[in-house]
């Protein structure tokens, strides 16, 4: 069955707040790269179906020269669907000319690090204690996953245009 992938409209913001609010507690999302707090609900993104059912949704940021992922999710994990997702976010970054492709996760997520880098992402930074800071502005933020502290937030990138020639 195929993957379909397209925009989010003003008519998915139930589906997309449903999905957000199972996988985040809710759709305020700590957007780390601004140190902030953000309803990733009203950003842009893709809502991707398999068959009937919706089975993910990401969300993005214009970051000027870059954009950034705020939200993955694969409600149907495993066929492919946060693939599509990405794959449909980086034509539109790409579509516009930006240099790259970002996102965060934190230091627990080492399911997210592995697709991440399969994909073609490479780690770029580490951010200490950003998990820590980040739960001061959403307490919910929990501290550990899986008996690992959360305690960083790892910054991963995908080039999308060559570099340019070095500047002496």
């Amino acid at each position: 069955m195929p993957i379909s992938v397209r925009p989010l409209e003003p008519r998915d913001l139930d589906v997309v707040t449903r999905v957000l609010t199972g996988s985040w507690g809710g759709s305020t999302v700590m957007a780390v790269g601004r140190g902030e707090m953000v309803d990733a609900a009203r950003l842009p993104g893709f809502v991707a179906h398999l068959g009937g059912d919706v089975a993910g949704v990401l969300t993005y940021a214009d970051r000027g020269d870059a954009v950034e992922v705020i939200t993955i999710d694969a409600v149907i994990p495993g066929k492919g669907v946060g693939r599509a997702l990405l794959d449909a976010v980086r034509g539109v970054a790409a579509g516009r000319g930006a240099a790259r492709l970002w996102l965060m996760t934190t230091n627990d997520n080492t399911h997210a690090l592995r697709f991440y880098q399969r994909y073609g992402f490479d780690l770029v930074a580490l951010h200490r204690h950003a998990a820590d800071e980040a739960r001061r502005l959403k307490p919910a933020i929990p501290a550990e996953s899986d008996g690992i502290p959360i305690r960083h937030y790892l910054e991963l990138e995908l080039p999308l245009r060559a570099a340019g020639p070095a500047r002496a």
